[in-house]
């Protein structure tokens, strides 16, 4: 699998391009703000086609160039529904600072021609590869994770976080649309049952993995995984 990720725009959010090799299709994930000509970049490096764009969650630094990206290449646009209102206004999301910074210039924002919507546990098949989508509200409501198996590369999934975690921390809640008790019931039932070997790819800083933010993360240290279901006999 190939995975090329760049900090990109103000914000310094990851933006990824993923590929099960050079010369064939990718998908991009979270084309933030100036994140267009880096995707360009590493299109033409390793000679790639994108067929689709995921939108961990619908803030402006993640999504800026969603609908550039997807008509740059006619690819198709995927987000949580929950989350798909701020493609065209992402003002509803920001927060009073970040508004007051873009105050004064002319953006214009508006869907891709062809956008789709995520539901929990659904997988996309896309570009080759597989994702797992993980609903997981609380930085959003419309916040997701995606994730691809990569057996063969001796890790048993790769882990695209968005803001729901991070290396040593976890994403805000106060902004619209947050929520900090739903985050931690999102980290406990998606983030705490998964294998320690997952890498994880967060939105902002470097990469980490389940297993140390297991043991180091302090947002996940007083967090309890959730009971298995019971099974009940017939």
């Amino acid at each position: 699998m190939l995975i090329a990720g760049f900090p990109a725009g103000p914000w310094g959010t990851n933006c990824y391009v993923a590929a099960t090799a050079p010369g064939a299709e990718c998908v991009v994930i979270d084309p933030g703000k100036d994140a267009a000509p880096g995707v360009a970049e590493v299109v033409r490096e390793h000679r790639l086609k994108p067929v689709a764009v995921l939108v961990t969650h619908g803030h402006v630094d993640h999504m800026w160039c969603v609908a550039p990206v997807a008509g740059t290449y006619d690819a198709t646009a995927w987000i949580h529904p929950d989350d798909r209102h701020l493609l065209a206004d992402p003002m509803q999301g920001m927060s009073p600072e970040t508004t007051a910074m873009l105050l004064g210039g002319k953006y214009e924002f508006a869907e891709p021609d062809d956008v789709r919507e995520l539901s929990d546990a659904q997988t996309l098949e896309l570009a080759g590869l597989s994702f797992v989508v993980d609903h997981t509200p609380g930085h959003t409501e419309g916040s997701v994770t995606f994730r691809s198996p990569r057996p063969a590369e001796g890790i048993s999934e790769v882990m695209f976080s968005g803001d729901l975690l991070f290396a040593g921390s976890i994403g805000r809640t106060d902004l619209p649309g947050g929520d900090h008790p739903t985050m931690l019931r999102s980290l406990a039932t998606k983030v705490l049952p998964l294998s320690d070997d997952i890498v994880v790819l967060p939105g902002h800083g470097e990469q980490t993995s389940i297993g140390r933010e297991r043991m180091v993360n302090p947002f996940l240290q007083d967090l309890d995984e959730p009971p298995a279901p019971l099974t009940r006999g017939l």
